[in-house]
C-alpha cells in the first residue's frame, strides 16, 4: 500500500487586477494562500490549497501553521487510500483550520486519482456535468470599470454576475442595478450578495426595493445568526433567499431548514472543511430540495480545480459557481496551464486527479514564496 512520504508547504502571495469590495470585508493588492504538495513512497504526487480569508474563516498563516505543527506528523504515511480516516484523524487532531484540512484531503485524492488513472468526479461517483456555468461578482470600488468588463463578457457569452451590494448606499446600489439592466437587459442573470451588511431590522424594504431587478437570488442579506429574518425574507419576497455565511456545515444547514431560512445554500469546500464533507452537506441538501451554488474565497487554480471536480458530480450543485479569481482577478498563477474557461463556463478537467499540472518552474516563476518548509 502506498503511503505518504514526504510534505512540502508554502505560503505565497499573488497580486490582483483590481481591488474588490465584499461588504464583510475588502481587498486590495494581494491575496495570501497556502499551497501543499505530497509525494508518495512510490513518487505520485499530489496538490492542494488552502485559502483563507481572515474576515470569514482565518488567516492564510495559521493554515500554514495548522498543516505544518499539528497535521504533519497525521500525514506523513498515511496511507493514500484511506482518505475519510485521514479527515477523521485530522478532526481530533486540530478543532477548526477548515482550509488546512481541505487542503491536505484535496492534494490525497489528487496522489489517489493519479494512482488510478481516475479523475476527482470519477471517485467522488461520477460526472453529472462537463462544464458550470460561471458567475462574475460585481465588486470593483470603480463601477464603470465593472461595467466595461461586463460588455467585454457578455459580448463572450458569460451570463451571469453577482453584484456585491450593501457595501455602497442604498441609492448607488439602486441605480448600478438599473443601469446592469437598462444596459443588457434579460441577457444577464442578475445575483446580488449583501454578505451580512444589512441589519435586520428595516431590511425588509430595501430587499423589497431590489426584488423590482428580477434577481435569480438574495445572498445572505443579514449576519449569520439572524436565521429568523433570514426566514421572513424567505417568506415575504418573490426572490429566492440564498445562505452563505449561515450555512458553514451540516449542523448549520439542518438549522436553516428547520427554520426554513433560505431557498438555496452557498458551499465553500474552504468552509465545509473538505470535500467529503461538502458531499455530505449536499446529500442534506438535496433531501431537503434546497439547490447549491459554488462559492469561492480567494482560490487560486489548485482550489478551483477541486471545486470543478466537486460540482462535476454533484447533482444539486446546479446554480453555477464563482471560480473566476485565476481567470480574471489573480494576475499569474502556479498551474502550468490554468482550468478551461470557455462562453461563460469553467471547464471541468479531464486527466487524473485533479487534472491540472504544476512543477517547480511554474510555482516558483507565478507567486512570491513568502514562506517554505
Amino acid at each position: 500500500m502506498d503511503r505518504i512520504e514526504r510534505l512540502r508547504l508554502f505560503l505565497i502571495e499573488s497580486p490582483i487586477k483590481m481591488a474588490r469590495l465584499q461588504g464583510v470585508g475588502n481587498i486590495k493588492g494581494t491575496v495570501k494562500r497556502v499551497l501543499l504538495e505530497l509525494t508518495t513512497a512510490n513518487g505520485i504526487v499530489g496538490w492542494g490549497e488552502a485559502a483563507p480569508w481572515e474576515v470569514f474563516t482565518g488567516t492564510s498563516e495559521a493554515a500554514f501553521a495548522a498543516i505544518d505543527v499539528y497535521l504533519r506528523a497525521h500525514v506523513i504515511g498515511a496511507p493514500v487510500n484511506r482518505i475519510r480516516e485521514l479527515t477523521r484523524t485530522m478532526d481530533k487532531a486540530l478543532v477548526g483550520h477548515s482550509e488546512a484540512k481541505l487542503a491536505v484531503e484535496t492534494a490525497m485524492f489528487d496522489i489517489l486519482g493519479k494512482s488510478c488513472a481516475l479523475s476527482i468526479a470519477d471517485l467522488l461517483g461520477g460526472r453529472v456535468r462537463d462544464t458550470i456555468p460561471l458567475s462574475f461578482s460585481i465588486a470593483d470600488p470603480d463601477f464603470d470599470a465593472d461595467m466595461r468588463r461586463m460588455k467585454i463578457m457578455v459580448e463572450g457569452g458569460h451570463r451571469i454576475f453577482k453584484v456585491k451590494t450593501g457595501v455602497k448606499s442604498h441609492a448607488e446600489d439602486m441605480a448600478h442595478l438599473q443601469a446592469m439592466r437598462d444596459a443588457f437587459g434579460d441577457k444577464i442573470d442578475l445575483r446580488l450578495d449583501y454578505n451580512q451588511a444589512l441589519k435586520p431590522f428595516g431590511a425588509i424594504s430595501i430587499l423589497r426595493d431590489v426584488d423590482q431587478f428580477r434577481p435569480t437570488f438574495i445572498e445572505q442579506p443579514v449576519p449569520r445568526d439572524c436565521l429568523m429574518a433570514m426566514a421572513s425574507f424567505a417568506r415575504d419576497l418573490d426572490t429566492p433567499i440564498l445562505a452563505d455565511e449561515s450555512c458553514f456545515d451540516a449542523r448549520d444547514l439542518m438549522e436553516v431548514i428547520r427554520l426554513t431560512a433560505a431557498d438555496a445554500i452557498s458551499v465553500k469546500l474552504m468552509k465545509a472543511g473538505g470535500i467529503l464533507k461538502a458531499q455530505a452537506l449536499m446529500a442534506i441538501a438535496d433531501a431537503a430540495h434546497l439547490p447549491a451554488y459554488g462559492g469561492t474565497l480567494w482560490e487560486g487554480g489548485i482550489a478551483l480545480a477541486a471545486g470543478t471536480q466537486f460540482i462535476a458530480a454533484a447533482p444539486g450543485m446546479s446554480l453555477g459557481c464563482e471560480f473566476y479569481m485565476p481567470h480574471h482577478v489573480l494576475t499569474e498563477d502556479v498551474l502550468e496551464e490554468r482550468v478551461g474557461n470557455e462562453e461563460g463556463h469553467v471547464v471541468v478537467p479531464d486527466g487524473p486527479g485533479l487534472g491540472i499540472k504544476i512543477s517547480e518552474a511554474s510555482l516558483r516563476g507565478n507567486a512570491r514564496i513568502l514562506a517554505e518548509r
